[in-house]
């Protein structure tokens, strides 16, 4: 129906029509600007060999995410990103899409067409000798892990470890300072609460410390398939200097 009205506005002229349904979705996307879009789909893509990108394409419901054709865009944008080296969403809004239409233009058509908040949210890239991905069912996570070799089964293993179990950083060097002091003081707070004595304090909360970083740096994590190995001894014996140079997860 709003093409029909737009061809009675523009009195049969097709490119005319197209630009008030253009001008309409502008108005819809204005009203919707402030709208919160938690849903969506995360799509991981990568070359095949040494560059992958995620792109998170937000909506505002579940039933719009798991349509076909919000998915479908979702991919053509990932793929967008990784043919053009966008390496922000504001690059990717920038680039071409269509014809003469950028991203942002594609999007805020989509919103008129949709009637919802559509939008590039994230956008995360990773270079490395070889990167993999993995997108966790229903495009609610996905990860890139990159390699310093060519190893395809275990980047998917160790693109699904990071899917799972959600790693602050790569490895203890890479946490934020400020995430390290935090640590150690809620583990000060912890043991003087538990009675221990105020010399041990410091001890006792580097040792939560070390714990933590076991638990949540993705090269010292249990390796998910083989929890008597560490991510990084699973990779070494996978093949030998097999490591992780970098990762990134988005989910919604």
């Amino acid at each position: 129906m709003d093409c029909k009205k737009a061809l009675v506005e523009a009195e049969g002229d097709f490119e005319a029509a197209v630009d008030i349904l253009r001008k309409k979705g502008q108005k819809v996307a204005a009203k919707r600007a402030d709208r919160d879009a938690t849903e969506g789909a995360v799509i991981a893509k990568t070359n095949g060999a040494d560059k992958g990108v995620i792109v998170k394409l937000s909506c505002e419901t579940d039933f719009v995410a798991k349509n076909d054709d919000f998915v479908a865009l979702a991919n053509k944008l990932a793929e967008l990103a990784l043919a053009s080296g966008a390496a922000t969403k504001e690059e990717l809004a920038a680039a071409t899409f269509e014809g003469d239409l950028t991203v942002a233009d594609k999007l805020q058509e989509q919103t008129g067409v949709i009637g919802e908040k559509i939008e590039v949210a994230e956008l995360a890239t990773v270079n490395a000798a070889y990167v993999a991905s993995y997108i966790h069912m229903g495009n609610k996570i996905a990860t890139l892990v990159g390699l310093t070799a060519e190893a395809a089964e275990a980047g998917r293993d160790v693109a699904m470890q990071a899917a799972a179990m959600n790693p602050v950083a790569l490895n203890r060097d890479a946490v934020p300072q400020e995430v390290v002091d935090r640590e150690l003081e809620v583990g000060k707070d912890l043991a003087r609460q538990e009675g221990k004595p105020e010399a041990m304090l410091d001890k006792i909360a580097t040792g939560r410390l070390n714990k933590f970083f076991k638990e949540n740096t993705l090269v010292d994590q249990d390796f998910i398939k083989d929890s008597k190995l560490s991510v990084s001894k699973y990779l070494t014996s996978v093949q030998a200097g097999l490591e992780i140079v970098d990762f990134a997860r988005i989910s919604l």
